[in-house]
């Protein structure tokens, strides 16, 4: 009896990855070529939408970020209800009054397909301060699935990650290490639409660079090739290409660093930089900056 009310509730065990499946070059080959599939409109603003702006893109993401986080939900769903978002609003014209619905609407697809127990309608709407009915939500779920003609199995950045890592012949801890910071540098890019010129590939290789430059961790090629040029290898991108990413990142977080006066951007930051911070995020069901762009 003891035991069972110590017990708790707990997440499902995942899997961990197969290295078969990282060891055949022919995964990440296919994950390139599919890649620009899933890609969004990187002119949607220009072309598609006429009320909804950048601004509110990012106040969106701030909240989709937070309410992921705190439903613990796994890190992919976060880039992947982002990467639905944008291909819907690459598509149709969409009132700011629905930017809300949508994007609770694309974080219930994108935890169907990654979590064990995925979100629920009814916390999805508490989370939005019941700004919306749940019958609005399951509607939008049929509208927004068949606009993105029910292909859900998008590839975003963190798909290629362990397939990267795997190649730089890095210590187990390294490699964790690495990963762990490159995911966080990921969230930075998914939530700053100026990232969207930029592949899902190349997010992931300026990540990890910009993340092994920070942790001052060194790749040991055995051909002698810089960490730009053996990124660039693994991949088949431009050298160029990979060193303007991971500038492009690292400016980002120098930015977030120094101009972050919202708690959400400031640990999101932090967290980008490896920082340890005991800082604990209280949100409102709806925070105020999201419900304004309805307004």
């Amino acid at each position: 009896m003891e035991l069972l009310c110590a017990e708790g509730p707990a997440r499902a065990p995942r899997a961990g990855p197969d290295p078969r499946l990282l060891q055949d070059r022919r995964v990440l080959r296919n994950l390139l070529e599919q890649e620009d599939r899933y890609s969004p409109r990187t002119t949607y603003f220009q072309c598609v939408q006429q009320e909804i702006k950048p601004y509110m893109r990012r106040m969106l993401a701030l909240w989709i970020l937070e309410v992921c986080e705190d439903q613990k939900c796994e890190v992919e769903v976060f880039p992947l209800a982002m990467n639905y978002l944008d291909r819907y609003l690459s598509s149709v014209p969409t009132q700011k009054r629905h930017l809300q619905l949508l994007g609770a609407v694309c974080m219930l697809l994108a935890s169907k397909l990654k979590e064990s127990s995925p979100l629920t309608v009814k916390s999805l709407c508490v989370y939005t301060g019941c700004s919306f009915w749940p019958h609005e939500l399951l509607e939008w779920e049929v509208l927004v699935l068949g606009k993105l003609k029910w292909d859900l199995a998008a590839v975003v950045s963190h798909d290629f990650l362990e397939h990267i890592i795997q190649y730089l012949s890095l210590l187990r801890h390294e490699r964790e290490l690495v990963k762990k910071h490159a995911e966080s540098f990921i969230t930075l890019c998914t939530v700053d639409f100026t990232f969207s010129i930029y592949p899902p590939s190349m997010i992931a290789t300026g990540s990890i660079g910009a993340a092994m430059q920070g942790l001052r961790i060194l790749a040991k090629p055995r051909t002698g090739a810089t960490l730009p040029e053996l990124l660039a290898g693994i991949t088949g991108t431009e050298v160029q290409l990979v060193i303007a990413c991971q500038e492009k990142i690292e400016a980002a977080l120098s930015e977030n660093l120094s101009q972050a006066s919202q708690p959400q951007r400031q640990v999101l930051a932090c967290k980008a930089a490896g920082c340890q911070t005991d800082h604990k995020l209280t949100f409102p069901n709806t925070p105020s900056d999201v419900a304004e762009v309805s307004l």
